[in-house]
Parts: C-alpha cells; sequence; structure tokens
C-alpha cells in the first residue's frame, strides 16, 4: 500500500516538474545554440570568451532582481494552500508593479555602463568590446523580462507550471530565430556578431512578455484571481515579497559572481582556457535547467502543504522530489563522464577548445551528479521561508572554498584548468551536505508565517 502511495506522489512531483523542465530545457536549448553559433563565428576564441562573460554577468545582475519571483513564488503558494486565492491576486499586482520599476532603472543604468562593467571582468581588450556589446544590446529588454518572472512566480504558485513551458517554447524559439537573423545577418540585415544575440534575446523576451498578458486576461484566471479588478500596490505584501527574496537575490548575485571569477581565473591561464570554460558551463545547463525545474516543483509542493500547515508532509516532498532529481544527474553525469567530446562538439567544432574542455567537463560531471539534493533542498528551505541560512551557505562555500581554491591549484600550482576544475567538486558536495542537514535537522516548527 505505501509502495503504490509513494508511487502516486513521484506521479504528482513529476505532474508539477516536468512542464517546469520542459520550459527551463528550452531555455538550455538556446544557450546551447546560442554558444554553437557564436563558436562558429571567426575569431571563435574571443568571441567565446566574451560571451562567457557577458552571459554571466547578465545572470549575476538580473538574477538580484529576477529572484523577487522566489517570494511571488512563496507567497502565492501559501495563499494558494490557504485557498485564498483574491490575496494570490493581490501578490501578482503588487509584484508587476515592483519589477516593472526595479526593470526600468536597472536596464537604464546597465545600457549606460555596459562597456565599463564587461571591461571590468575582460583581461584580453577586444573580448572586454565584444562582450560589452553583449550587454548592451540585452539589457534593453530587461523591465519585460522582470515582469515576466513575475508572471511566473505566480503561476508556479497556483501549481500551472504548463503555462511557463508553453512559454518557454514559444520563446525560446522566437530567440533562436531572432538570434540566428542578427548574429549571421538575413533579409537586409547585417549580421552583428554577439551583439546580435543580445538584441534577438531582447526581441523575445518582449514577445514572452505579450504571452504571458495574454494567459493573465483569460476569464479563468482573471476571475478566480481577481487581479485585474482590484489592481493595487499593497506596502505589506511588497514587504514580504522583499524579506523573502532579499536573501535569494543577494545569493544569486554572490554565487554568480563566483562563478564570473571563475571564469575571469581561467582567463589567467589563457584565452582558450576560458574559452574551454564557458563551453563546459554551456555544457552543464544540460543538468543544471531540469535540476532547477525539480526545484521549482519543490517550492510550489513545500509551500502549498505549509501552507495547508502539514509541515511533515512538506519536508516529504521535499526529499522525495530531489531523489528523483539525483537519478536524473546520475545519468547526465555518466554521459559527460564517459562521452565528453559527444557533448562538447554540440556546442563548438572548434577541435583545440573540445581537447581543452575534455578533462574539465569530466570533472563537472562527477561534482554535479550531487548537485541535485543541494539545490531542490536548498529551494524547499527557501519555501519555507528560510533564505537567509540558504544565502549564507553558498556565499560561504562558493567564495571561501571554490574561487580561492579555483585560483590556487589552477594558477599558483600551475595545474591549469584541469586544476581550476578541480575545485568544482570540493564546492558541490560541501554546499549539498550543509543543506541536507539544515532540511533534515532544522526546527520547522519554529517557521514563521509568511
Amino acid at each position: 500500500m505505501k509502495l503504490f502511495s509513494e508511487f502516486s506522489d513521484y506521479k504528482y512531483i513529476l505532474k508539477i516538474a516536468l512542464p517546469a523542465i520542459a520550459g527551463l530545457s528550452t531555455q538550455m536549448v538556446v544557450s546551447l545554440v546560442d554558444t554553437a553559433m557564436v563558436g562558429r563565428l571567426d575569431n571563435a576564441e574571443s568571441y567565446l570568451a566574451a560571451m562567457g562573460l557577458g552571459v554571466l554577468a547578465t545572470w549575476a545582475i538580473i538574477s538580484f532582481f529576477s529572484s523577487f519571483a522566489t517570494g511571488t513564488h512563496v507567497l502565492v503558494a501559501r495563499r494558494f494552500g490557504e485557498k485564498n486565492y483574491g490575496k494570490c491576486g493581490d501578490v501578482l499586482n503588487t509584484s508587476l508593479i515592483n519589477s516593472f520599476l526595479i526593470g526600468s532603472v536597472v536596464s537604464a543604468f546597465v545600457v549606460f555602463f555596459a562597456f565599463d562593467i564587461a571591461d571590468f571582468f575582460a583581461v584580453d581588450d577586444q573580448v572586454g568590446i565584444y562582450a560589452g556589446e553583449y550587454l548592451y544590446y540585452r539589457f534593453m529588454g530587461i523591465p519585460f523580462f522582470l515582469l515576466t518572472v513575475s508572471y511566473r512566480g505566480f503561476f508556479f504558485g497556483i501549481g500551472k507550471t504548463k503555462i511557463f513551458m508553453y512559454s518557454g517554447i514559444l520563446v525560446n524559439f522566437l530567440n533562436i530565430v531572432f538570434n540566428y537573423i542578427f548574429i549571421f545577418g538575413m533579409f537586409g540585415i547585417e549580421g552583428m556578431g554577439l551583439a546580435g544575440a543580445g538584441l534577438g534575446s531582447t526581441l523575445a523576451t518582449v514577445c514572452d512578455f505579450i504571452f504571458y498578458f495574454s494567459v493573465s486576461v483569460l476569464p479563468g484566471y482573471k476571475n478566480k484571481y481577481n487581479y485585474f479588478k482590484h489592481f493595487s500596490y499593497i506596502s505589506e505584501i511588497a514587504k514580504s515579497i522583499t524579506k523573502i527574496s532579499l536573501p535569494v537575490s543577494f545569493q544569486n548575485i554572490f554565487m554568480l559572481i563566483g562563478f564570473l571569477s571563475f571564469i575571469a581565473i581561467t582567463g589567467y591561464i589563457s584565452t582558450l582556457a576560458q574559452a574551454a570554460s564557458n563551453v563546459v558551463f554551456s555544457s552543464l545547463t544540460i543538468s543544471l535547467m531540469p535540476c532547477f525545474g525539480f526545484g521549482i516543483a519543490v517550492h510550489t509542493l513545500v509551500g502549498n502543504n505549509l501552507g495547508s500547515g502539514n509541515i511533515k508532509k512538506a519536508k516529504y516532498f521535499g526529499f522525495a522530489t530531489a531523489k528523483v532529481a539525483t537519478i536524473y544527474t546520475v545519468f547526465v553525469g555518466l554521459v559527460f563522464t564517459f562521452f565528453p567530446r559527444a557533448v562538447l562538439i554540440l556546442i563548438t567544432n572548434d577541435s583545440s577548445v573540445i581537447e581543452s574542455a575534455v578533462p574539465a567537463i569530466r570533472i563537472a560531471g562527477f561534482g554535479q551528479i550531487f548537485y541535485a539534493m543541494g539545490v531542490v533542498l536548498a529551494n524547499g528551505l527557501q519555501a519555507s521561508g528560510q533564505t537567509m541560512f540558504v544565502m549564507m551557505a553558498e556565499v560561504v562555500v562558493n567564495w571561501f572554498v571554490f574561487v580561492p581554491l579555483a585560483y590556487l591549484l589552477g594558477v599558483v600550482f600551475e595545474l591549469g584548468l584541469k586544476g581550476a576544475w578541480a575545485a568544482l567538486p570540493f564546492y558541490v558536495i560541501l554546499y549539498s551536505a550543509v543543506i541536507f542537514v539544515k532540511f533534515k535537522y532544522g526546527n520547522w516548527e519554529k517557521l514563521k508565517k509568511v
């Protein structure tokens, strides 16, 4: 009887997780295709190195603000578990207003200082110019991006992850089309190189917002949650969103700055090593994006059950989701370890980059096996309101273990790219262990209502 019950629970987990994974996987495909396009331009090494800096810098900046979707997700999931649908709509309204205001300010700032930001992280001048062009065009679409993440948080919270899946398929298809047109040039448009990838992504983001807005005006959602009927900014909700999200925002930006620092460290080894590291990071999206999909599922499941007052079931779904996610990362880790070139050829046809990246992707393949447990349970802790602990765990392990160890092994001990990437398993295993202990043994009875 217990076996059938667990099977039913796993089906329920997958029902929520798989659409989220599908949506995130389309982003993974775009990342792979974009890198493959850029990897086939002339002077591919400089373009790939610039793309690594540009993409990571973009993630570092927008993740700080897009993490406000976490607060939206947590609050909506709790209110949905309480069956307070009107409050779900109030959360969405407040989140949308926050996103528009913040997105406009951030967009203007980064567009103006794009080349200064790129020059700060780039060792090579040409790499800095390419990365600056990418940031300039990419950040024009940030206000629309942040509006879409507010919508995502809302629909995740009510368990409608399929909407994110449909959005992902549509917008990322358009992303590939737009990027191809502007990177290489078509229909009388001159090819823009890496800058074209930034412009194409911005245009696709605008389309993404149009899609979400169109779904939100459907009667089934509009009438049930009454967000347009009572469209207003509620300061108490804004404070709750900020309180939950701000530690996640700092966690993401510190984590991504850590990885950006890692990319910069590989630049001191060689431009080839930096390009190879970017290719490995792009390859890792094959496993990381689905893990984030399971994280979305556990956010919803833990939040809904805490909203209904069932702490035991909330913890159960956290561990059950982590088990399912780990099965996936084990499989992908084996592929990375035993068939590295088959993965890398999807990203670039530059043989020197591929051969340089082979040892690194094998190391990453081993380390990522343990990542699922950490990322899924971390999302569970965030759903319970323990975002500060998750942030501190990430910052300490990333900045004080991963980055210094990568520099020590790769640069000081002159072990090269292999030595730098050898720091990754230490980071992943330590982080996952800390999160596991907190999730299992933390005192959930003292959780404050959010």
